[in-house]
């Protein structure tokens, strides 16, 4: 009830992970599949997959915040009718900034990504000067969604490279104007009102039509 009256923004449980596709576009309805499952009592520090302490410690209260609200939803929107590379382009540049974005503050560079808050080891990795806990510091790029949608990242241990952006509201402008130059059959426009989304052209239904 909190973040549905701060941002609007609601969280709804899920029994596994969901397809790319199906995740984000929940997020255009400004809806976050949330799973369930804790990590195992051996790996405090990080878990490979998400858990319920990824889910409430690194996403929760960030979608608190009005501007990250709005960055993931925009995220969610461009994947409507979105084709499938283009899905996964959208799927990595989500990884690179919902997950383990870095942006600056007051000088010093900070985590918004939900990966790095609910993960104290990699959290000191990626904002520490000394990055402890790896042989190599990892690469900080600046926040460019057309590198992000296509670079590379592991699953199962910590990330070698992170985007820094300037602050949420320019990790925002960047990806709404990244989604805005994506191809589309339509453009979807969210109603906060009705907690819907409209699209601005007619379409036909082509596969799966009865």
């Amino acid at each position: 009830e909190f973040l549905k009256k701060r941002t609007n923004f609601q969280m709804r449980p899920v029994a596994g992970l969901l397809s790319s596709r199906d995740f984000l576009n929940g997020l255009a309805f400004r809806v976050f599949f949330s799973t369930q499952y804790i990590r195992h009592h051996s790996q405090p520090l990080y878990t490979p997959e998400p858990d319920i302490c990824h889910e409430l410690l690194g996403h929760a209260p960030m979608f608190a915040d009005r501007d990250f609200a709005d960055f993931s939803q925009e995220i969610g929107l461009a994947s409507l009718g979105a084709s499938d590379d283009d899905v996964q382009k959208l799927a990595h540049c989500y990884w690179h900034s919902v997950e383990f974005g870095l942006c600056r503050e007051g000088g010093e560079n900070k985590a918004y990504g939900a990966g790095l808050l609910s993960s104290f080891g990699e959290l000191e990795y990626a904002c520490s000067p000394d990055h402890p806990g790896a042989e190599q510091p990892p690469e900080i790029k600046d926040w460019d969604p057309k590198v992000a949608a296509t670079q590379a990242f592991p699953i199962t241990t910590y990330q070698p490279v992170y985007f820094l952006a300037s602050s949420l509201g320019d990790a925002k402008q960047r990806m709404r104007e990244y989604c805005e130059g994506l191809q589309r059959p339509f453009f979807a426009l969210y109603n906060a009102q009705t907690n819907s989304v409209h699209i601005d052209r007619p379409v036909r239904r082509t596969v799966g039509a009865p």
